[in-house]
């Protein structure tokens, strides 16, 4: 378990010193037993903040948590996905019993039983209490712990909105119950599953009747992905899997792209910038946490409101903008665009030039502004 593709080792290596693993022993009645436990912490985590973030259980902690802090960190400082607190449960020497299933019910059973209840009521219940988490839940395992995640989806309100499920070992049965299951669904719940061309053999064989068993799932609360790796086995597979589940759990979480542009931004009935209210609405009510507007899309709906002459949507992004960003130029800006398309250039001129005391963003700097300024005077 100890081959990882060199994407992952690279994620590893340069993982920022800013961001520290809080390292915990755990005491749990339910396991009669302490267990090592690994938290990782968004980057400038403020507990008295409160922004939620999703929380990330990771089974199989001791080889499964550092790639996926690597690649949760990675992709939410780009933000195509939003921070997330991860804690990894180390099991190296408790695996076996830990995932242990009944062979009459293929359901946890006795040391499993104790170990999905720990989970559950215990160390959930104290990560929640301590940080702050939102509802919206992922749980990710490789191999034995992959197909124990599943039976949380059996609950009457399953514990996880997603499960990402990495060359799992699975139990007999386990493509009937989720064949069953998934169709059943009646909140979102993402499902990702994954193999490859040099996985064990006899585990790949479960997971593709897996594939087939829920792929033709027709419910709109169940969203799936699936995918078969070339030129992997059943350790690296992990590397490459991560970023892609990630990907597809967050999938309407990213910022607008080109594609969302031109195919929904400017087909909108409305106006662009309720498009852009009624996206981040959906994006708290799917996955239950606010997102704050980010410049991409700020950018985005200011270029749309020009091509379609409405400065009325330029007036209340710049407001919008302003009170997201009090201290950048970026409100300042897009206030001294509004004026400009508004036709008062005398206004758009005392704007621009207030900005220029304030803090650039990643797309607006003081050369800029400055060229807007000397255009309007000119």
């Amino acid at each position: 378990m100890k081959h990882f593709t060199l994407f992952t080792l690279v994620l590893l290596f340069s993982f920022p010193l800013t961001a520290q693993v809080i390292y915990e022993s755990f005491e749990s009645s339910k396991l009669g037993e302490s267990r090592d436990i690994k938290i990782q912490l968004p980057r400038n985590y403020d507990a008295e903040e409160e922004t939620l973030y999703p929380l990330i259980i990771v089974l199989d902690g001791d080889y499964l948590f550092e790639p996926v802090v690597g690649n949760t960190d990675y992709q939410s400082y780009w933000e195509d996905i939003p921070n997330c607190i991860v804690v990894g449960v180390n099991q190296n020497s408790t695996r076996d019993d830990d995932f242990f299933y009944a062979e009459e019910t293929n359901f946890p059973h006795a040391e499993g039983a104790d170990f999905f209840e720990f989970l559950g009521m215990e160390l959930i219940p104290y990560i929640e209490d301590k940080y702050m988490v939102s509802d919206f839940r992922i749980a990710i395992g490789h191999d034995l712990s992959a197909n124990f995640i599943n039976y949380y989806m059996f609950k009457d309100k399953p514990l996880f909105r997603a499960y990402v499920l990495l060359s799992p070992e699975l139990a007999p049965e386990m493509t009937t119950f989720m064949g069953e299951k998934a169709p059943l669904l009646d909140k979102n719940t993402f499902y990702y599953l994954a193999t490859a061309d040099d996985d064990v053999k006899g585990l790949k064989t479960d997971i593709l009747a897996l594939d087939n068993a829920v792929k033709g799932v027709q419910n709109e609360f169940f969203h799936y992905r699936f995918d078969d790796f070339e030129d992997a086995n059943h350790y690296s597979l992990v590397g490459l899997g991560i970023p892609k589940a990630l990907n597809q759990i967050f999938s309407f979480y990213k910022p607008i792209t080109k594609k969302e542009y031109k195919e929904k931004v400017l087909e909108y009935e409305g106006s662009p910038f309720d498009y852009l209210m009624k996206k981040y609405e959906d994006i708290e009510l799917f996955y239950g946490f606010e997102k704050k507007v980010v410049e991409n899309d700020i950018r985005a709906i200011a270029s749309a409101s020009k091509k379609k002459n409405d400065v009325e949507s330029l007036k209340k992004l710049a407001k919008l903008a302003q009170k997201t960003y009090p201290d950048s130029m970026i409100g300042a800006y897009y206030l001294g665009m509004y004026y400009e398309e508004d036709g008062n250039l005398k206004r758009a001129l005392v704007t621009y030039q207030s900005a220029l005391s304030l803090e650039e963003s990643d797309n607006i700097t003081k050369d800029m502004l400055l060229d807007k300024i000397y255009e309007l005077k000119e």
